[in-house]
Order: C-alpha cells, then structure tokens, then sequence
C-alpha cells in the first residue's frame, strides 16, 4: 500500500476547502474514508481551521442561510442537521436566533399558502392537520405553525 503523505493531503484539503465552505466533521470524515489515520487527519483539519480555511461559525452562518432561504427549512431541522455535523450548538445557536421573525413568518405563510393550493381537501380541519404536519417536517416550531396557519386564507375550506 502507499503511505499516506500527510502534506499531500493538506494541499488537497486546501484545495477542496476553498471551493467551498465545509466544516471540521466533513473534512474529518472525507479523509477517513480516503484511508488516512484518524490522528493525521484530526492534524490536517487543525492546520486547515488555523489557516482559516474552515471555520465553523462561517460554515454555520453559510449553512443556516443556504437551508433558510433557498430549501426553506425551519429553525429545528436546520439545528438538527448542524448537530449532525458536530458542530458546537454555541456556534450556531446565536445564528439561528438572529433568523429575522417577520421573514422567518412570512417563508412559512408562503410555504402553507403553496402547499395549500395542491391539497384538495373540503375539510378544514383535515387540511390544517395536513398543513402543520407538512411544516412540521420542514422544521418549523408549532408555535410558529400556529401563528401563520390562521392567516392563511380559510374562506376557501
């Protein structure tokens, strides 16, 4: 087998690294599957987070917004999929929480409101049930379900 050249493996990290943002638990686990020692690859990632090439209050910041805006995905399932990534919840907890209320509101009201128009259902209770279970898989909190679910419009059930 070949040996592993630990410098090699740095540049290659670099160069992944700077395509994208990724955190420490990814470039941890890409190595270990590529046959490179936990040890090495532990050192590799401490070398890559003191050059700045990752950063996990950067990748955090980075990932809520991607998850937030374009996917549309609720507070919860967003902090899952970080915890997930072994990030340290005091990283990404102030971020989440400086998710804008009226956005975060309104993202929701939108998705409820197009989720909505595909159901074909008379029943406005069979539809509210469908509805907050739907939001409640993106990952939207039911205080916040309930908050927008009344706006949407019921004059059509």
């Amino acid at each position: 087998m070949d040996e592993i050249d630990e410098n090699k493996e740095l540049k290659r990290m670099e160069a992944y690294c700077a395509q994208a943002e990724h955190c420490r638990s990814e470039v941890t686990d890409k190595l270990v599957r590529k046959g490179v020692p936990y040890d090495m690859a532990d050192r590799i990632a401490d070398r890559l987070e003191q050059d700045k090439f990752i950063d996990e209050r950067r990748y955090s910041r980075a990932f809520i917004q991607d998850k937030f805006r374009f996917a549309k995905w609720g507070k919860q399932k967003i902090g899952l999929a970080l915890r997930q990534k072994r990030i340290d919840p005091a990283v990404y907890q102030p971020l989440l929480a400086g998710i804008d209320t009226e956005e975060y509101l309104a993202v929701l009201k939108a998705l409820l409101e197009s989720k909505k128009k595909s159901l074909h259902i008379a029943d406005g209770y069979e539809c509210r049930a469908k509805l907050t279970r739907f939001a409640l898989g993106r990952g939207f909190s039911a205080d916040d379900i309930r908050l927008c679910i009344g706006s949407v419009d019921e004059d059509e059930w």
